[in-house]
């Protein structure tokens, strides 16, 4: 037996309960590859701007951006932008935002999805030193004027199918938004219209000839300035506006290098990137800085998930990032068509899947684990991919062990998780290629960051039990700079430099770390989509028919389920004018009255204009009230969740299978 792996090293000792009041926090761990020290960042490379400019120089003929052709709604080639045209737009939407009068520390506003005009408009901020304010609607109703307000953006780029999404932000967002460029044409009806808010509005093409006879000198820029405010959603209220400075991203993008380089898969200019994942969030964000910094290619789905795969055939991605959800949908797909291939191929597939499995359990790199069955079996499924992958990055919410070890064994690409948020610039973990182990992990910290557990005594985690749980702590110099206008909130989870990530997290004995819980209530589901859980029972406990509810959802699923304790009046009157008998107990059961309680649910989501993905698909009717006896509540009333979990678990299994 081989000496257990380490990836980590202790760089300070563990502390016990602290006098400040502080739980007791584990020893300090960092990736082994910095234990000397991180490694420093370059001196001529200040800001994001600085990476890009290189690459011009280095890779001006290297294809930069790509966007498929449409004809007649039907998805063609990809026509390509190179480095040096991609540079030269940047400089005419650069001199036309300074004509409209935005200058350094202005906001600047970006809402759609991604496409070649978002990087643009995003390298336009980065020359200019202006904050890019990602505006997005999966925040909720009334999100986009709120960021408008709150970040107080002064000029805002947006989709052409999103124009009038931001004009109904008027006349609030009149206040501060004067200029709106679309990305592609404008009505006449939507320029009328912004007329009387005093707003300019611009098609794509009339914006790029406001700044043509004007020269603006780039102003000079630091680490430290502020690169772009995400918003996130908090557990309650209103969405928080995370700084992201240069100095955040130049790191990150130093330690994954640092780390990819260590594994022999370091990203090259010939790197072909597939950008689908929402640049409004830090995921993509950082990914597509870290390409362009490598003379990469970025080309960009036609906007519908149906034909993602159709996209993948087409650009022949080397790397994919993506979300548990697609890559849940890839597995059912492939599992589908092998289930359906017939009695012998299937037979054969299953037998050379367990033979390369075993190989790569034994230590094998997945290339060398069965190469001849990569070439006639596993290559069929290679090239369904685009036949270019090697690399599939899987962030956002936990992957199924299941789904990660399958696409380890067929894709013939290394499959790897991360973990991270918005607050930790995206990547603080990544696991390793062709370490099994590691599945079901997030693998190690990368060598950027230190790392810490402190205990959670109310939920039982102890930082310095044998097997270390907590929640997980984080410093360096990949940390946002803090919540925009919310010194109080940035307060509460930035203590003495450390970032306090609301995750509980399990160090593994290699050091990769497996996330087990969530300290807060407030959980993802598998699409990525957060769920302040609280804040919707407010909302659903209004209905006359609910007395108490209590919302379930995981990330390992798409929607949400619910145990309601329904009002005893409001069931009776029910029951007896649909003719129904019998006592509390019995009409409790009955699935007519699950399926009018859940009716109930919904006209007060619609009323209350709540997304697709917080509406409750699935209810459990509990007759007796949430009550201190079954300990799922505390003498003031607060939901003790870990125990509803544990009551309820049956009930929750039940709902799931039902109805998916």
């Amino acid at each position: 037996m081989e000496d257990q792996k380490m990836y980590v090293v202790e760089v300070e000792k563990a502390k016990e309960g602290r006098s400040n009041g502080r739980p007791s926090r584990g020893p300090v761990y960092r990736n082994v590859l910095a234990k000397d020290g991180f490694r420093p960042l370059s001196h001529s490379l200040q800001s994001c701007w600085d990476i890009f400019c290189e690459s011009v120089r280095k890779f001006p003929d290297n294809r930069m951006l790509g966007e498929r052709e449409m004809s007649h709604g039907q998805a063609g080639k990809y026509i390509w932008l190179t480095y040096r045209e991609v540079y030269d737009l940047v400089l005419k939407v650069g001199a036309s935002m300074r004509v409209c009068g935005v200058k350094q520390g202005g906001k600047c506003g970006i809402y759609g999805a991604n496409c070649s005009n978002w990087v643009i408009s995003m390298q336009a901020c980065n020359a200019h030193g202006l904050y890019c304010v990602p505006l997005y609607d999966t925040l909720g109703a009334g999100a986009v004027e709120y960021i408008i307000c709150h970040a107080e953006v002064s000029v805002a780029f947006a989709e052409e199918t999103k124009i009038s999404e931001v004009l109904k932000a008027f006349p609030n967002a009149g206040k501060f938004l004067k200029s709106l460029i679309s990305f592609g044409k404008v009505t006449q009806e939507q320029k009328d219209m912004a007329g009387n808010f005093d707003l300019k509005l611009y098609s794509w093409d009339e914006f790029l000839l406001l700044g043509m006879q004007e020269k603006f000198d780039f102003p000079a820029k630091k680490k430290t300035d502020i690169c772009t405010i995400m918003y996130t959603s908090g557990t309650t209220g209103d969405p928080k506006g995370v700084m992201i400075s240069n100095e955040s991203i130049l790191s990150l993008i130093s330690g994954v290098n640092h780390h990819m380089e260590t594994v022999g898969e370091e990203f090259i200019d010939k790197d072909v990137y597939l950008s689908y994942l929402p640049l409004a969030h830090i995921f993509d964000r950082v990914i597509e800085e870290l390409f362009i910094s490598k003379g990469a290619s970025v080309g960009f789905w036609h906007k519908d998930v149906k034909q993602l795969i159709d996209d993948i055939k087409e650009l022949k991605p080397t790397v994919f990032c993506s979300v548990p959800r697609v890559l849940d949908r890839i597995y059912s797909g492939l599992v589908e068509k092998i289930s359906s291939a017939g009695f012998l191929k299937h037979k054969l597939f299953n037998f050379t899947y367990n033979y390369k499995l075993g190989n790569m359990s034994k230590g094998y790199r997945h290339s060398e684990a069965a190469p001849i069955f990569d070439k006639i079996i596993f290559n069929k499924v290679k090239e369904g991919l685009g036949g270019n992958l090697r690399l599939i990055l899987s962030g956002a919410a936990p992957l199924s062990s299941t789904v990660e070890t399958y696409l380890r064994v067929v894709t013939c690409a290394n499959v790897l998780q991360g973990y991270g948020l918005t607050e930790t610039c995206a990547g603080s973990f990544v696991a390793r290629p062709d370490e099994l182990a590691m599945v079901g992990t997030v693998g190690p910290p990368l060598p950027i960051i230190d790392v810490c557990l402190e205990s959670v005594p109310e939920m039982g985690y102890d930082a310095l039990g044998d097997t270390p749980r907590g929640e997980i702590c984080i410093r360096g110099k990949c940390l946002f700079s803090g919540y925009y206008k919310r010194e109080d909130l940035t307060k509460e989870v930035l203590v003495d430099g450390w970032f306090h990530t609301g995750d509980v997290g399990e160090w593994q004995p290699d050091g990769s770390m497996k996330i087990i819980d969530r300290k807060k209530n407030i959980f993802k589901l598998s699409q990525g989509e957060y769920v302040a859980v609280e804040n919707l029972e407010g909302i659903y406990s209004l209905a006359s028919s609910v007395d108490s509810i209590w919302i379930y959802g995981s990330s390992y699923e798409s929607f949400l389920v619910a145990v309601v304790n329904p009002n005893m009046e409001a069931l009776r009157s029910w029951a007896n004018e649909n003719g129904m008998t019998g006592d509390f107990d019995t009409i409790c059961e009955n699935p007519k009255a699950k399926t009018y309680i859940l009716s109930e649910l919904t006209s007060i989501a619609k009323e209350k204009k709540l997304k697709g993905f917080e509406f409750i698909k699935a209810v459990h009717l509990d007759p007796v009230p949430f009550d201190m006896e079954r300990e799922l509540i505390t003498p003031t009333h607060k939901k003790k969740r870990a125990q509803f979990l544990k009551y309820y678990q049956n009930n929750i299994d039940t709902l799931y299978k039902s109805t998916r």
